[in-house]
This record gives C-alpha cells, sequence and structure tokens, in this order.
C-alpha cells in the first residue's frame, strides 16, 4: 500500500429521485438527494442541480453552502447573476431541451397553420368545417433568435419546404448562408408569414414583441414564442390578436402561470401550451448525461462545459 490518502469523492447534489436513479453509480462521487427547500445535507458541493423550474429562487438557499459548479436544468438563466454566490459557476443545460423544444415549435405551428384546435373544438359540437387553411409548405418563416433552438427548429423546418430566415445577435454566413442581424428587423418582419422567436431573456429582449414588432407583421401571420413569456408585451399582443388581424402559438406568457380569467386562454387563433417546451421523456436521459460529463471533467480536472456564469466556458 502506497499509504496516500484516497482522494475525496466528487460531492453531487440532485433535486430528485429519478435523476438520482438516473445516474450510474460512478466511483469517487458521492449523491445527494436535496430540493434545496429544506437544510443543505452537507457543507460543500461540487456539483448542485437544482429543481428544473424556478433556478433563480431557488439559488437562494445556497447562501450558507459552499459550492463549485450549478448545473442548472434548463437553458435559460435571466435572474440568476443576481442570486449566483460569489466564486459560483452557473452552467446551462445547453444540449438538453434544444431538440424537444423544436418539436413543440414545430407541433404548434402546423396545428395553427392548419387549425387542429378548431378541429378539436368542432368535435364537442359536431360540426364539420373543412374550409381551407394556410399550409406550412411554402411559408415564408423568419427565426428570430439562432442559438441551439433556432437550429433545431431550423433543421425541422426545412423538410416542410419552407423558406427560413434566421436573425441573430449580429450578422454573420455560415454554410446555409446570411445569418442577419437583429438589427435588419424590421426589415424582415413584413416579409414573412411565420415568426418564431427563441432569443434569451434579458434587458435588450424584454418586451422586443411589442406594439411596433407586431404592428410590422403581415396581416394573418403567425408569431410563435419558445422562448421566455416577458419576451412579448402580452398587452400588446392580446390587442392585435383579439382584433384577429395576427395568430399566436405560445408556450411561455407573461405572467405565468398565465391565470385561469385571463382573455388571451380565449383569443381565436391562440395556442397555448404551459411551458412544456423541455418537458419531455428526452428531458432525463439527456439530463443526466449531461451531468455525467461534468463529473468526468471535473475529475479529470478540466473545465465543465455550458458556463455562462462566474467563470470562463468549457468547450
Amino acid at each position: 500500500m502506497s499509504g496516500l490518502p484516497a482522494a475525496p469523492k466528487l460531492r453531487v447534489s440532485l433535486p430528485s429521485q429519478n435523476l438520482v436513479d438516473a445516474l450510474e453509480p460512478s466511483a469517487g462521487v458521492e449523491l445527494f438527494l436535496w430540493d434545496m427547500t429544506g437544510p443543505a445535507p452537507a457543507e460543500r458541493f461540487d456539483i448542485v442541480v437544482p429543481p428544473y423550474m424556478g433556478a433563480a429562487e431557488a439559488l437562494t438557499a445556497l447562501d450558507s453552502v459552499d459550492v463549485g459548479l450549478v448545473q442548472s436544468q434548463s437553458i435559460g438563466y435571466d435572474g440568476v447573476a443576481a442570486v449566483l454566490p460569489a466564486g459560483c459557476r452557473f452552467a446551462n443545460a445547453a444540449g438538453v431541451h434544444e431538440t424537444s423544444t423544436a418539436e413543440l415549435a414545430l407541433g404548434m405551428i402546423i396545428a395553427s397553420q392548419r387549425g387542429i384546435p378548431d378541429f378539436v373544438r368542432n368535435a364537442a359540437t359536431g360540426t364539420w368545417d373543412n374550409s381551407q387553411r394556410p399550409s406550412l409548405a411554402d411559408r415564408r418563416v423568419l427565426l428570430v433568435g439562432y442559438g441551439g433552438v433556432g437550429k433545431a427548429v431550423e433543421a425541422r423546418l426545412l423538410p416542410f419546404e419552407t423558406e427560413v430566415t434566421r436573425l441573430a445577435s449580429r450578422g454573420r454566413d455560415d454554410e446555409r448562408g446570411r445569418i442577419h442581424g437583429i438589427d435588419s428587423l424590421y426589415e424582415h418582419l413584413p416579409l414573412h408569414d411565420i415568426v418564431v422567436v427563441s432569443v434569451p431573456l434579458s434587458e435588450q429582449t424584454r418586451h422586443l414583441v411589442d406594439t411596433r414588432f407586431l404592428a410590422a407583421m403581415p396581416d394573418g401571420a403567425l408569431l410563435v414564442n419558445v422562448a421566455r413569456g416577458p419576451v412579448a408585451d402580452t398587452e400588446a399582443l392580446l390587442r392585435e390578436t383579439s382584433s384577429g388581424r395576427l395568430r399566436a402559438a405560445l408556450d411561455v406568457t407573461d405572467p405565468e402561470p398565465l391565470p385561469g380569467d385571463h382573455p388571451l386562454w380565449t383569443v381565436p387563433g391562440v395556442l397555448i401550451t404551459p411551458h412544456v417546451g423541455g418537458a419531455s421523456t428526452a428531458m432525463l436521459p439527456r439530463m443526466a448525461r449531461l451531468i455525467r460529463k461534468q463529473i468526468g471533467l471535473l475529475q479529470a480536472g478540466q473545465e465543465p462545459v455550458n458556463v455562462v456564469l462566474g467563470g470562463t466556458a468549457g468547450r
């Protein structure tokens, strides 16, 4: 025997039993079950995974805990910087939710274009309405936001024979051609039948979808919001959809949850899902893979991936 002390185990806190069960036992790792609502089960963690929703609020539980890395289960991290403990790094869940969010966006687009919500309502009264509906094929689609979700939405739209235009924070070129900068937004809005918004929430994007934005969209156009609720001005959206000039497919709203008596629920042409873009069976195994990757990187003395606050992002 060498007599050298054993390396300390990596301490990982997980918020749910199903996530604990999804992680295969690993040498040198000690798992703790903590949903961050009660006292911390240890004074020091190498990785803390907060609950899926409301990560910013949950981080207040870390005030008296020594934490190396907070591994979020969400892509967005609005509000986190204000409550992240000093010296702690925060990683988002890039790579976990993009495919499911893009699936939902595509499903909402098809449902809205082809009138699926109307057909479901008509079933209750036996109404046979076979009037013509707008196609998805040949439609011009504007992607406002071209991160992981925007790219995943594009990959699913192109086989439907759509014409896709990409807008990002800055203009650049890739193998498919031009990615336009956000400064050209108002040049492109009037030219597209469907607008998909997937930007992160920030002071720059709060109420990006406002009266001016919506007024620039052509009559009958469809707005799809899979970003964050406050990216859109709810009152402006309600005015434009209530008039029947625009339609909307919203996975996120402001406020959220949307109150049961909110008028947006009953506007014809508005389809609402309750912030379930990433809530599919794909989430758990993908989240477990990401946590295992972070564990392996830390054990190897390397930088974790997806770090967006408090340190240098890993590759």
